[in-house]
């Protein structure tokens, strides 16, 4: 199975289909929340959930201190009536 255009709105890929787009741009699912994502770049990690109409992503910095404040973190939400282009361009440019 193919991915849809790159210019279709996210609300219209099947989940099988996200979950496989996820994988190709670095995420790895996580084991006990599948609607959890996690990425790493080598400036940036980021959390994502695949919310309801949302898709919310938790940013933290490598370069920071190793806490985990919350202050450290930027939270983002794209809509799932933009384009995968669109969020992909948002989402991996990181924070």
């Amino acid at each position: 199975m193919t991915l849809l255009p790159i210019e279709t709105p996210l609300y219209n890929h099947p989940l099988p289909e996200i979950e496989r787009w996820l994988i190709s741009m670095g995420c790895e699912q996580d084991d006990s929340e599948l609607h959890c994502w996690h990425i790493n770049r080598p400036d940036w990690r980021a959390e994502l959930s695949l919310d309801v109409e949302e898709l919310t992503v938790r940013y933290h910095s490598t370069m920071a201190a190793t806490s985990s404040s919350d202050a450290q973190s930027i939270y983002r939400t794209f809509k799932y009536s933009l384009s995968r282009q669109d969020i992909e361009n948002a989402v991996f440019a990181g924070p």
